[in-house]
């Protein structure tokens, strides 16, 4: 495989930013936090070698070590932590949730046999909503899982299965109820955003004409509803483990995983954040990259990275990014973006063996293959008899236009010859001005494929995907 020459991964816009290994706390933050003193009692533990470990979306990383005083493990310094959500480690596997705020100094005494039945909270009023919730939810927990349990082994619509679904919600309500009687206790703590923001969103009662459940309109409004709860002013949030995993979840479990959906789905998300610019940082990065080319299985994930940079990587927008970077960003999305799946084809003209040049669109069949390779690539070299093989079995449906690219005509002219390419139609040029932004690639080989109407069906495609590819498409246009 050979990789073109590419922009520098834009991770590196975000990374060096608000992240992870040093936790103190900036010095305008600072002026309102003050300096830690933590105290853990855990009886049945020993605190030699305890450490205090941070979070920043899915790094994680140590914020400290502990001072031991007897039994007690100290988290102590001259500088405050960054407000978020904490784990305190020991040796023996014993862990301790914290969540650290601005008010640094308090104390957790419990037993470790009993963390959640003995642990007692003093100065935190964050940590003390937050173990009385983790308590009531533990209390809950046999019972949904006795629940789902059941849910499972019977069968839906039947009076038994909706006495059940009546359980669950009867307990979710209770749980709600429980909840929002600590929000009332400290509307404006860290507890309550952080709690508010995990929670799931009601399932809407959406119905069809017939009065049966419409699920897929009920997956719309829940994922329509997923974020109602996040403040996204509170960037003590992107410190706990809450937002990247609805992040995640809301991207890659309840979009459609298609490019027109998660570019819709990313608009809705991202455009909530223009006025929040530690979310909207974070939120266009982790998508953006989550779709870089030739990293991603969607199918044209090109799309979606496209959208993201024209749309967000701008220089009124990429606030964390110099000039020269965007620009660079923005001159490979106008490369990608002549080539999206769904857009006509670019209709080229490059020349050929004899020299004559070799117009795409001249080729007749209803379907054309851009096969895009360089003579000395590894793959190109395995996939192109591959490629030989396919085309006896899809001939009479398709034609083959094939691009040497970053080679000399020598070696262009051998390769036809050595894999007895004469079939397909071979054009190469060699200050590639005829084919400079239309089929975009990153690495060789490149298979795109073109319908019956000249627009690109697929692209990225192993000679193996080729026939199905055709079929797909036959079949969805009948």
């Amino acid at each position: 495989m050979r990789f073109l020459a590419l922009i520098p991964t834009l991770l590196l816009l975000f990374a060096c930013g608000d992240g992870g290994s040093s936790n103190a706390a900036s010095a305008q933050q600072a002026t309102d936090l003050e300096n830690p003193n933590i105290r853990l009692d855990i009886t049945g533990t020993n605190p030699q070698g305890a450490l205090l470990v941070g979070q920043y979306l899915e790094q994680q990383f140590r914020a400290d070590s502990a001072e031991v005083e007897g039994n007690v493990a100290v988290f102590k310094r001259d500088t405050p932590y960054e407000p978020g959500h904490y784990y305190a480690y020991y040796p023996d596997g014993t862990s301790v949730q914290l969540l650290i705020d601005a008010d640094q100094t308090f104390t957790l005494t419990a037993n470790s046999s009993d963390l959640l039945g003995t642990i007692q909270v003093e100065g935190s009023t964050d940590n003390t909503l937050l173990y009385q919730a983790l308590a009531f939810e533990n209390t809950q927990q046999n019972e949904f899982r006795r629940i789902g349990e059941a849910l499972r082994a019977t069968q839906a619509g039947t009076e038994a299965y909706n006495q059940l679904q009546e359980e669950r919600l009867q307990l979710v309500e209770q749980r709600q109820t429980f909840l929002q009687s600590l929000y009332a206790q400290a509307p404006n703590s860290l507890f309550t955003s952080f709690k508010r923001a995990g929670q799931n969103p009601q399932l809407r009662d959406i119905r069809k004409p017939d009065g049966s459940l419409d699920e897929p309109a009920q997956v719309t409004g829940f994922r329509y509803d997923f974020w109602k709860e996040v403040d996204f002013s509170d960037k003590r949030l992107l410190r706990t483990p809450v937002i990247i995993n609805k992040l995640k979840r809301y991207v890659k479990e309840l979009t459609p995983q298609n490019a027109d959906s998660i570019i819709a789905a990313s608009k809705f998300l991202v455009d909530q954040t223009l006025d929040h610019p530690e979310f909207f940082q974070v939120f266009a990065n982790w998508i953006t990259l989550e779709y870089e080319p030739g990293k991603s299985t969607v199918m044209d994930a090109e799309a979606i990275h496209v959208y993201m940079i024209q749309n967000y990587f701008t220089r009124d927008r990429a606030f964390w990014s110099d000039s020269m970077t965007v620009w660079g960003l923005q001159d490979r999305a106008d490369q990608m973006a002549h080539s999206l799946v769904g857009q006509a084809g670019p209709d080229i003209t490059v020349p050929g063996i004899d020299g004559q040049p070799k117009r795409l669109y001249d080729l007749k069949k209803p379907y054309i293959a851009v096969f895009m390779f360089n003579p000395e690539c590894e793959h190109c070299i395995e996939q192109t008899p591959k490629l030989m093989s396919a085309y006896q079995t899809l001939k009479g449906d398709l034609d083959i236009y094939a691009i040497a690219i970053d080679t000399e005509a020598g070696k262009w002219k051998s390769f036809v010859q050595r894999y007895g390419m004469g079939a397909f139609t071979n054009v190469y040029d060699p200050t590639n001005r005829s084919i400079f932004k239309t089929y975009y690639v990153d690495n060789t080989p490149e298979l795109y494929l073109l319908g019956p109407d000249r627009k690109i069906v697929a692209k990225n495609l192993k000679v193996e995907q080729l026939a199905e590819a055709i079929a797909l498409h036959k079949k969805r246009n009948g």
